[in-house]
């Protein structure tokens, strides 16, 4: 006689599971970290500073530190750099970068929306678009300077056409690629074109066009100093070129810092406002 015999029961585990993260937890390793690589970072550069010995090469960050303040203040007579206050400047230039966004932003949802939906306009104008974004920003800058001066119009021309392919591109393929069966089903529905447009089409497509606005806010960022080589003070850009000119490299890196900070936290903004706008990004 067999006897089948149940197979035990396995004991059950007397660990318990790890506790999840607490709130806050990572949020406050990242800043821990970012903290130890910007101390490390400033270290080294330290270090090079005084084993090279050469302001004129690479400023102490002491240096910066001086031009930042000397840039902020009214001292010896006289207000800041150039008679405008480091302020004065990052917001004649953030005033410029969001105008110039803005016009190009636009301009670029618009002729993205048409290129994605309309089949004979993609041939003949994507082609266009994309010859505009392989121009350098000072390859057409002379040509405003030509047509326009040198006051506020060609700066504003150039921010503007920098950031409309990256927009206008983005859009086009997000429009073009949205899923059909939306599509279809809205029509089915009794949309019309341009209701499936507005409320199919663009939705499904606002993941790939914010990426496109954040690169064309980037592109911006990165021509302001072209833009304002021309009669740029007051202006960022045209202080890093009058400092140039001199020889003070200490005012070059300030300026620098200024543009990439204030950049940083046009982005986070951005970012946060995709998050807010998007909820579903990233959601499979």
């Amino acid at each position: 006689m067999t006897t089948l015999l149940a197979p035990a029961a396995a004991p059950e585990s007397s660990a318990k599971p790890a506790p999840a993260l607490a709130p806050g937890g990572g949020l406050r390793r990242r800043i821990a970290l970012r903290v130890v690589a910007l101390l490390a970072l400033g270290l080294l550069w330290e270090i090079a500073a005084r084993a090279l010995d050469n302001p004129a090469f690479i400023p102490s960050p002491g240096a910066v530190w001086r031009q930042l303040v000397l840039t902020s203040t009214t001292h010896d007579g006289l207000r800041g750099y150039s008679g405008h206050l480091l302020v004065e400047h990052l917001g004649v230039s953030l005033r410029r970068i969001v105008i110039g966004s803005a016009v190009g932003v636009a301009a670029g949802l618009l002729i993205g929306v048409l290129l994605g939906t309309v089949g004979w306009l993609r041939v003949i104008a994507e082609p266009v678009v994309t010859f505009v974004r392989a121009l350098p920003p000072l390859a057409y800058f002379s040509l405003f300077i030509i047509w326009f001066g040198i006051d506020e119009t060609p700066k504003l021309w150039l921010l503007s056409i920098a950031a409309l392919p990256p927009v206008a591109v983005a859009t086009a393929a997000a429009v073009h690629g949205a899923p059909s069966g939306l599509v279809e089903a809205a029509r089915a529905l009794g949309a019309g074109r341009w209701r499936t447009i507005r409320d199919v089409v663009l939705p499904s497509a606002l993941p790939e066009i914010f990426t496109g606005i954040r690169l064309a806010v980037g592109v911006a960022y990165s021509s302001v100093v072209a833009a304002e080589t021309i009669n740029g003070v007051p202006g960022i850009g045209g202080m890093i070129r009058d400092a140039q000119r001199y020889s003070q490299t200490d005012v070059v890196v300030l300026g620098l810092f200024a543009i990439g900070l204030s950049g940083l936290l046009i982005d986070a903004l951005l970012r946060i406002a995709e998050e807010r706008l998007i909820p579903w990004r990233g959601i499979s």
